[in-house]
């Protein structure tokens, strides 16, 4: 991905909706050329991808879902696998795991998107970022954000995930500026940084980029989450979105009002459950079209994520939509006791309690077919109080309602959360009927 269209976030509504329909009439041709998948479709529905060339057309195709993509995988590739340069796979909820293909345009293609959005959080070239997160196992995440700031021309430190004294170590010894990791590892960092004396809060770091957790609410504001960690430590906090599936990211500028979109890369839409277009700041389920990928594109590809949309010029100057934080899942959804949930708003109490060392939630169908919720914890220390009736308080303060409780200890808990195979805690366990 070329240079060009670095700032065209920066032009208007206009000028971006011309320059994604302009993308978007190549990648249907591209598609019609070289997918089998998509040449399938095109064909069973009398689609003519050359027909398709404004972003309203773009509703008249059906949309790519990830059963798609676990049954027909190696119908998604557009290239010989001798051009192939690097293989990713994420799980499936069917169980059988999803390999994208990726060419070196692609990587060069996700490098240009971690750059610009990393400009977006205001990196500059010469910082230095602390990569604690994996960069093996197929995860395309942490490779990113390496290629990103290379092609940035800022700094790498590749300490990968977890390990707190190893992360204290690199700071004191290479001084960066920047930490990019899951929000919720923060919290561990400090509990360490406090045991052990370490003057956290006059380090180096000034900036955190979250991955994989929100740091805020619907409406912007700081979550549990994010207020602990700002209470703690009072530096720059960004959240980042994004997936395998689009590769590439919606980030957060210094208003914090949402993850920037960079149309160049992606055509994002939010539908209601009959398919239709949302109102803006409506949620709603995020439908994504890959721009510029030759491996594996995807053509209105439902993500299953929750969010909702807004259009309006943002204080950075930026006229890209803007993502809100990630509501939750739609298949997550959850009726109980009458009132809809997503887990995210369940763990957001969790985090937000002091004595909770770790969790999990479990969700299962009674007997007469609706939602039940058991919430098992890990108590950090005993408790002067009943501790399970205080947790229910909380929830029904926050959440209206208060979820069974159960408790078993700590590292039970975390050999339940910590699978083998699996790259991140599991703190959710959907065990409905699906």
């Amino acid at each position: 991905m070329k240079q060009p269209y670095s700032d065209i976030e920066f032009q208007s509504p206009e000028e971006i909706k011309r320059l994604q329909e302009h993308l978007l009439g190549k990648q249907l041709d591209y598609l019609q050329q070289h997918s089998p998948f998509y040449r399938a479709l095109f064909a069973k529905q009398s689609i003519v991808a050359a027909d398709i060339r404004t972003l309203e057309d773009l509703r008249s195709v059906p949309f790519t879902t990830k059963t798609d993509l676990q049954q027909r995988n190696a119908d998604f590739l557009c290239v010989d696998r001798t051009r192939i340069v690097d293989y990713i796979t994420t799980s499936g909820t069917l169980g059988d795991p999803v390999t994208f293909a990726c060419t070196d345009g692609d990587l060069e293609r996700l490098a240009y998107n971690e750059a610009v959005s990393f400009r977006c959080a205001g990196i500059e070239p010469g910082d230095r970022v602390q990569l604690m997160v994996t960069l093996d196992k197929r995860f395309m995440a942490g490779m990113a954000y390496f290629l990103g700031l290379r092609k940035l021309g800022a700094g790498a430190i590749r300490v990968g995930n977890g390990i707190p004294e190893l992360q204290w170590d690199t700071i004191r010894r290479l001084q960066p500026d920047t930490l990019m990791c899951i929000p919720s590892f923060i919290l561990r960092l400090i509990e360490y940084a406090e045991a052990h004396g370490i003057d956290y809060r006059h380090s180096s770091v000034k900036r955190i980029i979250g991955i994989g957790e929100g740091m805020r609410d619907i409406h912007f504001e700081l979550n549990s989450l994010g207020r602990k960690i700002k209470e703690k430590w009072d530096v720059d906090l960004f959240a980042t979105y994004s997936s395998t599936e689009m590769s590439a990211t919606f980030s957060e500028c210094a208003y914090s009002c949402g993850g920037h979109l960079h149309p160049e890369l992606l055509i994002a839409e939010i539908i209601g459950e009959d398919g239709a277009p949302v109102a803006p700041g409506e949620v709603g389920e995020v439908v994504i079209t890959t721009l510029g990928v030759e491996g594996m594109p995807l053509l209105r590809f439902k993500t299953g994520d929750m969010a909702a949309m807004f259009y309006d010029q943002c204080r950075c100057g930026r006229w890209s939509p803007r993502i809100s934080p990630i509501v939750g899942r739609k298949n997550h959804m959850i009726k109980y006791k009458g009132t809809t949930l997503y887990p995210p708003a369940l763990t957001d109490v969790l985090n937000n309690t002091d004595y909770v060392e770790n969790y999990f939630i479990t969700v299962s169908t009674t007997d007469n077919e609706t939602d039940n919720v058991v919430i098992t914890v890990g108590l950090r220390q005993q408790t002067a109080f009943d501790a399970i009736k205080d947790l229910k308080d909380r929830f029904r303060t926050r959440v209206r309602v208060a979820p069974e409780i159960a408790t078993l200890p700590v590292d039970v808990i975390h050999q339940i959360t910590h699978p083998a195979m699996s790259r991140k805690p599991v703190t959710l366990f959907d065990n409905r009927a699906k």
